[in-house]
């Protein structure tokens, strides 16, 4: 490994430090602590020798006693899903995932059946890692990523995204100029968060080439041959066989990388020429008995071919019996030298081999798609079917294999619907793996294309067909954040004169779109939704009746219309309650609406029952692009009701897949939701929330619709508890625009709270007022107990700046009161903790204190970490829990403090100094699960609950000072 022991000592210290994090795992150390994977990302040149640097990586890791998993992209299979993983895990032993009960999840990276949520895949792909990690460590190592598949990149996104806490290393390599946009991006985001490491391979010296060549060579030779490879490893060998092979004629001009390569095939027999050429061509499928088959040769003869080739290092043996090329550039070199026809040939034999051996559709498409010259019925059926099984886990890889069917599917009467049918379904998977515009143009030409087939009148099933690519029309506009396009578009088909069923579709997709476009309110289109109504009505069509109603209540909630929505909700709740799964198939987006609508009315219970049906039913369906919208309102019922944990989980997951779809309005959303479980699950000052907030309003873009103003009253919310009221001032203005009419009616008086503090705290006081005045107004109209009880919170703050702390007290606790009311523990809490100290300063201590107790348990219970740094900083006084210097409490707390290992006090004392748990990981060098070991740890022993108590007590130590922000274990 000559110039490369940079590299290899980056990879030494990463790899002991997973084998010993394993190690300790296995001996039930720091409570199960593994610490988080890394990855390695190598990029250089092809030929620079990352190949060569992974191979030596992997035979370490297995000297240290780690599983190793190696798998390699390839150059012509990029459409094969999920390849390069499910080449590494072609390693795994036949009893490896014995007793792994997500084995189905992650069947299509083993080869198996099954349709499965490529987003599970994702998660359960983690977890069998982490697995697989036990008990001594684990490297992954994927080789050429420039030439992988979406699937696999996606998936890959996905472990860099939520680094495993299970000592894991990955590695991979690939070009960095040929490496797709998105994978060369997230890795590069992540060099900064630390779980990204680069090492880019430089060309060798002048001494290692020296030294590679051997003391046979002359000086000047050597010199020769390095000048021309400029250091290359993979261009300097090649040079130095052909110099000491004399295989070309002596010229001024130095040789071509590929001239030498092709020189060294024209010396070969043509029966050996045969062998390698259908090994470069079969690829992964290129099994000795494969080879046999498709060049015809056997026996002793093809045996003897074989070894030949591999003594001349053309061929190599790789696992699980493959044949290869010895580099990738190598096979490049002879798939493109091998005759057109020969190639056609080699997959036409390989996909009848294939075919014979009882593989899957999927397995053969590719080899059908490389044989495929002209219309052949058969063939485009095994395409069709590889699409079909791959829509769910692999949608781009469909897409791909349908256009390929289109292609060569001829344009004449007798095909027409069934193109049709092909293009939309092609549209649809477009749709699923990021290509919104492309799936967005198939569609406009479908819709575009005569209602006529075979030339006779149009049909009910072309009639449905159009109906059907319209409404995904509509949603891929919406996605695209072009709410008034989809708007106009269905209006558009309703005028058409549509069957009744084909205006409740219509319908449904309409009241959907109306509320999210800025030019649009639900009002304008409630006289089309109602007719949508009365069409299902008229048929008896109980499913459509019910999504109407639920899309209509949606609508009504939205725009502050709340008896009206109270009603089609009540209305919606019952019909969907009385139908069984199957019948809710068609309903989850408006299972969604209806979910939505139920905790825009504080429904809380009731939303969450239709959200988690939902959800079931989508994911069993492959509904993904509804998928976002039910996690995410369920994570906005667990906000709401203080479960701030699985909040902040179901937003990860949504933004998996909002990520994964590719719509920028979409994402504004997901992130919008993520920040605002993170400004309640973050203690204060943690820089989190107000970062993905940022994100969330990039995401959104100049726009000013739905998606817009909700990400930038979010941001709102996160800069003001970041302690920056002038930017959350200035994101409600921009979130709302002129008289916040852009701002939700419905959740109006919510934003409302943070304009009110904020105008207060910036000394803005008659601003505040007018801004609370408008809230509570507002609220009355509105009639619910959360935002009435925002209201009372933004009132309660105008009777402080008068003095009147009394006054102030009784508005926080009928805001407390009023948000038990509907179960919204989250605002009960804060209500109770705003409250507690005006409590005790009114001379009400008893009262203060109850308060206070009550907020803390509810902080503490829901995983708040605002609430519960709300909870520190608000301790009323005059309890007696304060302990005067030189007291037996202060005593006593010393006491404590010096309970804790030195290294527990230097990450108390970090702690202190406001640094994040990640941030202390990266300057001890130890891992973040560590680093919270220690503090829960450090909080036992000093009898505190929270980091800024922790804090405070630090504090107190250094000055000398009083303990009296410390809370003790009775807290």
């Amino acid at each position: 490994m000559l110039g490369r022991s940079v590299e290899l000592a980056r990879f030494d210290a990463l790899l002991d430090r997973a084998a010993g994090d394993a190690r300790g795992t296995a001996r039930g150390e720091e409570s199960g602590d593994s610490g988080r994977s890394r990855l390695v990302d190598i990029t250089g040149e092809a030929g620079i020798g990352k190949s060569r640097l992974l191979g030596e990586v992997c035979a370490r890791a297995r000297r240290r006693g780690m599983t190793v998993l190696r798998g390699r992209a390839t150059e012509y299979e990029r459409q094969v899903p999920f390849q390069v993983f499910t080449d590494a895990l072609a390693h795994l032993g036949p009893n490896a995932l014995d007793g792994f009960q997500e084995t189905d999840a992650v069947a299509p990276l083993l080869q198996r059946s099954g349709a499965v949520d490529r987003f599970g895949l994702h998660r359960s792909t983690a977890v069998l890692l982490a697995r697989l990690a036990a008990p001594s460590g684990l490297l992954l190592a994927l080789d050429d990523l420039h030439w992988a598949d979406p699937a696999s990149l996606e998936l890959l996104d996905h472990l860099v995204r939520h680094p495993l806490h299970a000592p894991v290393v990955l590695a991979v390599t690939r070009r960095d100029r040929q490496s797709p946009e998105s994978l060369a991006a997230r890795l590069t985001r992540e060099l900064d968060t630390g779980t990204v490491i680069r090492l880019g391979l430089r060309p060798l010296s002048a001494r290692d080439c020296a030294e590679l060549a051997g003391p046979g060579l002359a000086p000047a030779e050597t010199a020769a041959l390095y000048a021309t490879s400029e250091g290359n490893p993979f261009y300097f060998l090649t040079l130095l066989q052909s110099h000491r092979g004399r295989t070309t004629a002596e010229s001024s001009a130095p040789p071509g990388l590929g001239s030498l390569l092709l020189d060294e095939l024209t010396v070969l027999a043509p029966s050996r020429r045969g062998i390698v050429d259908a090994v470069a061509v079969l690829g992964e499928h290129a099994t000795p008995a494969m080879v046999s088959r498709v060049t015809g040769r056997s026996g002793t003869a093809f045996t003897a071919d074989v070894h030949a080739l591999t003594r001349r290092d053309l061929l190599r043996s790789a696992p699980q019996g493959l044949l290869t090329l010895r580099h990738p550039v190598v096979r490049t070199l002879v798939h493109e030298s091998t005759p057109y026809l020969r190639r056609v040939e080699i997959h036409r034999l390989a996909a009848q081999e294939l075919t014979r051996a009882g593989a899957s559709a999927a397995e053969r498409a590719h080899h059908v798609e490389q044989s495929l010259t002209t219309w052949d019925p058969a063939a485009v059926a095994v395409l069709e079917e590889a699409a079909a099984r791959t829509a769910r886990t692999a949608p781009a890889s469909c897409a791909h294999w349908l256009d390929v069917a289109l292609r060569h599917l001829p344009h004449t009467p007798e095909h027409a619907c069934r193109r049709r049918e092909l293009v939309l379904r092609r549209a649809r998977a477009l749709a699923a793996c990021g290509g919104l515009r492309e799936s967005r143009d198939l569609l406009q030409e479908l819709i575009a294309t005569p209602r006529r087939s075979s030339g006779g009148p149009a049909t009910g099933e072309n009639q449905g067909l159009r109906v059907r690519a319209v409404v995904l029309c509509a949603l891929v506009e919406r996605h695209l954040g072009r709410c008034t396009e989809a708007v106009a578009l269905l209006r558009r088909e309703l005028a058409r004169d549509p069957a009744p069923a084909d205006v409740v579709r219509l319908g449904l997709e309409l009241g959907s779109a109306a509320p999210q476009d800025s030019d649009t309110s639900y009002a304008q289109v409630r006289t089309e939704v109602e007719g949508a109504l009365a069409a299902a009505r008229s048929m008896g069509d109980e499913i459509g009746e019910a999504g109407v109603l639920a899309v209509a209540a949606l609508g009504e909630a939205y725009e502050g219309n709340m008896t009206a929505a109270h009603g089609l909700a009540r209305q919606a709740a019952a019909l969907v309650d009385s139908l069984p799964d199957n019948d809710l198939t068609a309903l989850c987006e408006p299972l969604a609406r209806l979910g939505w609508a139920e905790a825009f009315l504080e429904h809380y219970p009731d939303a969450e029952r239709h959200a988690e049906r939902g959800l079931d039913i989508a994911r069993r369906s492959g509904q993904l692009y509804v998928v976002p919208h039910l996690l995410l309102c369920l994570s906005h019922v667990r906000v709401q009701t203080c479960r701030i944990s699985s909040a902040l989980e179901l937003a990860d997951q949504a933004e998996d897949i909002a990520r994964g779809i590719g719509s920028d309005q979409l994402l504004a959303f997901v992130l919008a939701s993520k920040a605002a479980a993170l400004v309640a699950a973050c203690p204060p000052g943690d820089p989190r929330p107000l970062a993905v907030a940022e994100e969330a309003v990039a995401a959104a873009g100049t726009g000013v619709d739905w998606w817009a103003s909700t990400a930038w009253c979010i941001f709102g919310w996160a800069a003001l508890m970041a302690g920056d009221p002038v930017r959350a001032r200035d994101a409600m203005l921009r979130a709302g625009g002129p008289e916040l009419q852009r701002i939700q009616p419905s959740m109006r008086p919510l934003y409302l709270e943070i304009l009110v503090t904020a105008a207060l705290v910036t000394g803005r006081s008659e601003e505040a007022r007018g801004w609370a005045e408008r809230a509570c107004k507002e609220a009355e109209q509105l009639r619910l107990p959360m935002l009435r009880a925002s209201a009372l919170r933004s009132t309660a703050h105008l009777p402080l700046t008068q003095g009147d702390t009394a006054g102030a007290a009784d508005l926080f606790a009928e805001a407390a009161a009023e948000s038990a009311r509907c179960g919204a523990v989250f605002w009960e809490a804060y209500s109770l903790l705003l409250g507690a100290p005006l409590e005790a300063a009114a001379g009400h201590g008893r009262d203060g204190t109850r308060a206070w107790l009550r907020g803390r348990r509810l902080a503490e219970a829901g995983g708040s970490g605002m609430l519960v740094g709300l909870a520190d900083a608000n301790r009323p006084p005059g309890d007696g829990s304060e302990a005067p210097y030189g007291s037996p409490e202060h005593a006593q707390l010393t006491q404590r403090l010096a309970a804790l290992t030195a290294r527990e006090l230097e990450i108390a004392e970090l702690v202190s100094q406001g640094l994040t748990s990640q941030a202390i990981a990266d300057r001890l060098y130890v891992s973040r699960r560590t680093v919270e070991t220690h503090v829960s740890r450090a909080f036992r022993k000093t009898g505190v609950s929270s980091r800024t108590a922790l804090a405070t007590l630090m504090a107190r130590r250094r000055t000398g000072g009083r303990f009296g922000d410390a809370r003790t274990e009775q807290d």
